[in-house]
């Protein structure tokens, strides 16, 4: 990147802010990988994917961002190159939202696919999720799918998600699906009618279901479509013919109290259901009163998720006593709700019969003292192979700490534990750094931002994790450790400074919501300074959609 420098004429070159660096271009790929990947607000409100996906989407939103900038600005080869990168940022951020909005595609068998290409069998999925999302009409329709009107096709596995059917396309799809209706096993319907007047959504979806119905599908995606309770009714008839799932999925899908009884009413059978995910619905307790009689009637239960959804105490403890029955739980997340203590304590009851979970996400639930004490302690006798403990937000203090501490000591393959946004302060950071000293060489995150914590309990909370083989974030930003305390973090740190996460919400002083004139100043020089890193560091999902 050219720079700008005085020299004896006093002549000066002008700052050219593209084209960005490959480091450059690296750095934000790892940054739109962790957008995806990581707990957030926008991976709550839709889903997260897993590390590779997330890092095979980064590479190629960042690649069309490029591509995109890097034509704009071959129509202004004169310009600093601002626009390209304002552009280039944009761009990330539009389809950072688009992909999470899409949520996780499909598993692809690599092996199968990778035969398929060099004349071996043919493919098993048919996905046309990839691109950009837009509608889609008839004759768009027509030509998109027509790879599944070819005979003796060996398609398995169909992905219809990121693009917005209407009823011309449904109609061209009706006959499609209808000749495939023996040989699926897999649907993701997946925001299939984003932008759709209510009317032509439904009949849309009842036109879906109808063709699949009788289908034996093993796994059913009809996530960020907004269904409510009309729309759960819509695919009433594929519902009902299904009796062999393993698989459902209805995040973000506006599921009320009225959907949820009528999910519990259409499927027959959830005797072989193994994951079974609700997450960011306007649920209540009512609601996962139903989806609770869902979950007794799954015992082969692995997987559950029902978060964000404004569950409260009666909801949670519905759920709670549910999930004792469901004896095979390895993944479980309920975070963001309202349940409380008394929720907690019958949870905690739950899950002192899962001797397979390996996940387990608690955070924001209200547990406070009480309930996070009774959960620790039931955990403790549990879950031998526990990986990931989240517990993040729920008004623990410094007294519950013994009881987690022995708890997380009790893990000896925990990969990450979060009881950030507590108030463990300096007293609970001891316990807990005391704790992770002794073995989890599988430690890869510890999070214990905002948690009042001091000089003394970061330093333990460092000195505990700094030398783990495989440990790769400490996050203990939002605290109040003084100048001297930092100093020491980064020592400590030295040889593996990217390991210590940010700390620019770190208060020295203790007083909150202090005057942050003075940093935003140090931003606008550092803007100055480097424009194309500023504004990559700055990247984040758009609140605009």
């Amino acid at each position: 990147m050219d720079a700008m420098e005085p020299n004896s004429g006093h002549r000066s070159f002008p700052i050219k802010l593209w084209p960005p660096s490959q480091n450059t271009r690296l750095m934000l790929v790892e940054r739109i990988t962790n957008n995806l990947s990581s707990q957030s607000f926008f991976t709550q409100k839709y889903c997260s994917l897993s590390k590779e996906e997330a890092m095979e989407n980064a590479k190629e939103i960042e690649d069309v961002a490029f591509n995109l900038a890097n034509q704009h600005y071959g129509k202004e080869p004169d310009g600093d190159g601002s626009s390209a990168v304002q552009l280039y940022a944009k761009e990330c951020s539009k389809h950072i939202l688009e992909v999470l909005k899409r949520g996780p595609r499909a598993k692809v068998d690599e092996e199968v696919e990778k035969a398929g290409k060099i004349g071996g069998p043919k493919k098993t999925l048919f996905d046309i999720s990839k691109g950009q999302r837009a509608f889609l009409d008839a004759e768009e329709a027509e030509e998109l799918l027509k790879p599944l009107k070819e005979p003796g096709n060996s398609f398995t596995k169909i992905c219809l998600s990121n693009r917005s059917f209407g009823l011309g396309a449904a109609h061209v799809a009706e006959p499609i699906l209808l000749s495939l209706k023996d040989q699926l096993q897999e649907v993701n319907l997946c925001d299939f009618i984003a932008g759709r007047p209510e009317s032509e959504a439904l009949d849309v979806m009842t036109i879906f279901s109808v063709a699949l119905e009788g289908c034996i599908l093993k796994s059913l995606n009809l996530s960020n479509n907004a269904l409510g309770e009309k729309g759960v009714r819509a695919f009433g008839r594929l519902l009902k013919s299904q009796s062999n799932l393993e698989e459902l999925y209805l995040m973000n899908d506006g599921i009320s109290e009225e959907a949820a009884r009528a999910v519990c009413e259409l499927i027959p059978s959830t005797e072989k259901l193994r994951v079974l995910q609700f997450h960011n619905n306007m649920t209540g307790d009512e609601g996962a009163i139903a989806i609770s009689e869902v979950v007794k009637r799954s015992p082969l239960l692995k997987d559950f998720r029902c978060s964000s959804s404004r569950v409260g105490s009666e909801g949670g403890i519905a759920l709670s006593e549910a999930l004792g029955t469901c004896t095979h739980l390895e993944k479980l997340d309920l975070q963001d709700n309202l349940f409380g203590m008394e929720a907690g304590f019958v949870l905690s009851k739950a899950l002192g019969k899962h001797a397979n979970l390996t996940e387990v996400y608690l955070s924001y639930l209200n547990l406070e003292n009480k309930g996070a004490i009774t959960l620790a302690n039931a955990l403790m006798e549990s879950a031998p192979s526990l990986e990931v403990l989240e517990m993040a937000g729920n008004d623990i203090t410094a007294e519950a700490a013994p009881s987690l501490a022995a708890c997380v000591a009790a893990k000896k393959f925990l990969t990450k534990l979060n009881l950030g946004e507590n108030e463990f302060k300096d007293e609970g950071a001891v316990l807990i750094s005391k704790a992770l000293e002794a073995d989890h060489d599988q430690l890869k995150e510890v999070d214990m931002n905002t948690n009042f914590i001091r000089r003394a309990g970061a330093r333990l909370l460092a000195m505990a994790v700094v030398q783990k083989p495989n440990f790769k974030l400490l996050n203990i930003n939002g605290n109040i450790i003084s100048e001297e305390g930092i100093d020491e973090l980064k020592d400590i740190f030295k040889t593996c400074t990217h390991v210590l996460g940010a700390l620019d919400e770190n208060d020295p002083d203790g007083v909150e919501d202090e005057d942050n004139d003075d940093k935003d100043a140090d931003e606008e020089e550092a803007r100055d300074k480097d424009g194309l890193e500023s504004e990559l560091q700055k990247l984040d999902v758009n609140l605009e959609e």
